[in-house]
């Protein structure tokens, strides 16, 4: 099928699907801002809002609440949109640091998770107003997380201490978050993680040693103290550069995509 292309003035960092509209599709700008545009329309976008002052990081759109959506930024900033108003909703003081990633919860149209370059994972409520309901340190900057999909409070953080986490807030969404795992074995800074879409227990994560790995985070749990994993279910080594982005297919159990510095995009059967 023929594809749709924009230009823009600058880089763009994530770009994320309405979960309202099936044509419209939101992209994150390196000069700050965030457009909409609808795949059925040519040359300009729908919407362009410009309120964060430095890069647009990460864009989220919320699962259940579909008229909402979520932006990250260098500037520290967390953001709430929604494609009816010119002007943000609400906006986050979320971190000290540059938010690489926010991640609404699969489970709480309300609970939005954040990773910082500040070293800290926080979630927030947005019934709560602008302070997190749980921060934690995890250890280097944070450069990903992900929801688990099938346990609720159940979340995994990768960042550049070469460790991925897996949390677990205590007495639901506004309990303290508390180290569940540790997933050891990256040789450099972990970029991305992702939970499989049909498997609670296995976790997939991407780094800059080249690698994506795919682990079962149940096996650590007999353990007496902190559970740590070291040996992956599989390691896959066919990029040749930076392995920066991971995800899993929602309709093909098992099948995993992963995206690199290489310029290449590989889908591949993963050993879960």
């Amino acid at each position: 099928m023929p594809g749709t292309m924009y230009d823009t003035q600058d880089g763009i960092f994530d770009v994320a699907w309405s979960e309202m509209h099936e044509n419209q599709i939101a992209s994150a700008g390196g000069d700050g801002s965030i457009k909409l545009w609808d795949i059925t329309l040519d040359d300009h976008p729908i919407r362009n809002w410009m309120e964060h002052s430095r890069e647009v990081f990460s864009l989220d759109w919320n699962n259940i609440q579909k008229e909402l959506f979520a932006s990250s930024s260098w500037d520290g900033s967390v953001k709430i949109w929604t494609p009816e108003r010119p002007a943000s909703i609400q906006t986050l003081p979320a971190h000290q640091g540059c938010v690489y990633k926010c991640a609404w919860s699969p489970h709480n149209p309300t609970s939005l998770a954040t990773a910082s370059a500040d070293g800290s994972v926080r979630i927030f409520d947005l019934r709560a107003g602008a302070q997190p309901v749980s921060s934690v340190p995890v250890g280097g900057e944070v450069l990903a997380l992900d929801w688990n999909k099938y346990r609720p409070m159940t979340l995994a953080t990768g960042s550049t201490d070469r460790v991925v986490k897996v949390w677990e807030a205590r007495g639901g969404s506004a309990g303290p978050l508390a180290e569940k795992c540790v997933l050891v074995g990256h040789q450099y800074a972990v970029r991305d993680v992702a939970w499989s879409t049909h498997q609670s227990n296995v976790l997939a994560s991407a780094s800059y040693d080249m690698t994506a790995r795919v682990w079962n985070v149940d096996v650590a749990t007999v353990a007496a103290q902190l559970p740590v994993v070291t040996t992956p279910r599989q390691v896959y080594t066919s990029h040749r550069e930076f392995v920066v982005g991971i995800a899993w297919s929602l309709f093909e159990p098992g099948v995993v995509a992963t995206t690199s510095w290489d310029r290449e995009t590989h889908v591949w059967p993963a050993m879960v």
